[in-house]
């Protein structure tokens, strides 16, 4: 196959692909409130693990479909006794864990702009720090929709959620590619005819992009 078939072959591809399912955590951005930012709490305000623990996996799951505010979050969870720092104080914390991969971001810039894509996130996040995080990092400015648990009352690995997301989108599920760092929440997407990229770092998605026709310029 010469250059120019190749070219038009990856054209082709592309052209079957209208819309890009993707996660937050772990993709665009570093996980919002997971053990490891939890384990940092614990250590810099000089809490107690297990019992922090405990009481987070008790809560989280009705925490990040937006049935438990931030508040009550942080009441049950850390402010059930008296504390030597503040609700502020601890918010600023956690919001503070959360930082970019600049790579991704302006892959998914570049692909939006490159092949005419919407872009839509599916993602589990509680409410406070998915709108800090979409604010802080401009994700408003590239992504169409925004399938958050916190906003429609469903997490992964529920399949409804991706129902949900291919009816606000309503793009075919076979022109779509779902980039996700979760196993099984790629399986369970591809089990619903969505194609998908398992991703791990910023040079294999791309490549895995590529053989789907998404390239951007180098």
């Amino acid at each position: 196959m010469t250059g120019r078939m190749r070219e038009m072959a990856a054209m082709k591809k592309a052209a079957e692909v209208s819309c890009i399912f993707v996660d937050i955590g772990g993709v665009l951005l570093t996980n919002g409130w997971d053990h490891h930012a939890r384990r940092r709490a614990v250590a810099h305000f000089k809490l107690d693990w297990a019992e922090m623990q405990a009481r987070h996996s008790l809560v989280f799951e009705i925490h990040e479909e937006g049935r438990l505010t931030f508040d009550e979050y942080l009441s049950r969870v850390v402010f059930y006794e008296k504390r030597s720092f503040t609700r502020a104080q601890f918010r600023r914390f956690m919001c503070d864990q959360s930082k970019p991969f600049p790579k991704m971001i302006d892959l998914l810039r570049q692909l939006k702009i490159r092949h005419g894509l919407k872009v839509v996130v599916v993602s589990n996040e509680s409410r406070e720090l998915n709108a800090h995080r979409i604010r802080t990092f401009q994700l408003d400015g590239f992504v169409d929709t925004f399938v958050s648990s916190c906003f429609v009352g469903l997490r992964k690995p529920d399949a409804n959620i991706f129902r949900l997301a291919l009816d606000i989108s309503q793009a075919p599920a076979p022109r779509i590619i779902y980039i996700e760092n979760t196993p099984m929440f790629t399986q369970i997407a591809q089990g619903m005819g969505i194609r998908s990229v398992l991703h791990k770092d910023y040079n294999s998605t791309c490549a895995q992009l590529g053989l789907f026709g998404l390239q951007i310029e180098e």
